[in-house]
């Protein structure tokens, strides 16, 4: 049985790259549904539905043990649902994981707080109110950055979005914020970027740096699922459709001969 990484595009390939470089020894199978990208403006169902196709890949074509969804958007938007399902079939062995809540556990230590996320996350009030679960006395802030996730996707010129991130995060800076969570996997892409306009008083959250992390306490305080996965080294990355940035990041995350497979959901 091997782990199952699932995102809307590219974004998850760098949570994916993260969690190898921290556990090598396991076998992935990475998901991108780069066909549908992006999630963040679609409805509440559709969302679902998606997800659904996804999760039915990773256990019943992949056998996967385990799923993270490595997007901001479906944990804020599906996850709770999608765990619900798994857990009254017959598959509920089998375990899906969200990025949102251990994010929000590293926050809570902060006081004010800036979410830059997707139009879907930021809609869902979910980092918020988990936040506001673990620490009440924490302010946060939310902005949505709608633009950025199809440009990742495209992989246009980093010099060419400074004002567009500039366009995002100066609302949140005009906050006076201590801590900036970049709430969507794509944009620890940026992180250079952002960090730049953001200056060196903010602190950075970023999803690259945390998942990985969590995902191994998670398999030691859960022996029985580790024991099922495989650890024979190997990756299978699936993409729902062929782009130029998929074939360019696969080999610069990854290697030159890594392929990548087509799939259908």
């Amino acid at each position: 049985m091997k782990i199952g990484i699932f995102d809307s595009g590219v974004g998850g390939l760098i949570i994916t790259k993260t969690i190898r470089e921290l556990m090598p020894e396991y076998d992935y199978v990475y998901l991108g549904d780069t066909k549908r990208v992006p999630y963040g403006d679609k409805s509440h169902d559709t969302i679902l539905k998606f997800t659904k196709e996804a999760m039915n890949y990773f256990f019943q074509k992949e056998n996967c043990a385990i799923v993270i969804i490595a997007c901001n958007t479906v944990s804020a938007r599906a996850l709770k649902k999608i765990q619900q399902e798994y857990s009254s079939k017959k598959l509920k062995d089998r375990k899906v994981l969200g990025v949102l809540i251990p994010t929000a556990e590293i926050a809570v230590d902060y006081k004010k707080i800036g979410i830059l996320a997707t139009l879907g996350t930021v809609n869902s009030n979910t980092f918020l109110k988990e936040i506001k679960k673990l620490n009440d006395n924490v302010t946060v802030f939310q902005n949505p950055a709608p633009m950025l996730v199809p440009l990742i996707e495209e992989g246009v010129n980093l010099k060419l979005i400074k004002p567009i991130l500039l366009e995002y995060l100066n609302p949140l800076l005009k906050k006076n914020i201590d801590t900036l969570i970049l709430g969507c996997t794509h944009y620890p892409i940026l992180k250079k970027e952002i960090k730049k306009i953001m200056g060196k008083n903010i602190e950075i959250i970023s999803q690259d740096e945390i998942i990985p992390k969590k995902l191994k306490e998670y398999l030691k305080i859960h022996p029985e699922i580790n024991k099922k996965i495989s650890k024979k080294r190997s990756i299978k990355i699936s993409v729902t459709d062929y782009t130029p940035n998929v074939n360019r990041l696969v080999k610069k995350w990854f290697s030159a001969s890594q392929k990548v497979h087509l799939v259908n959901l």
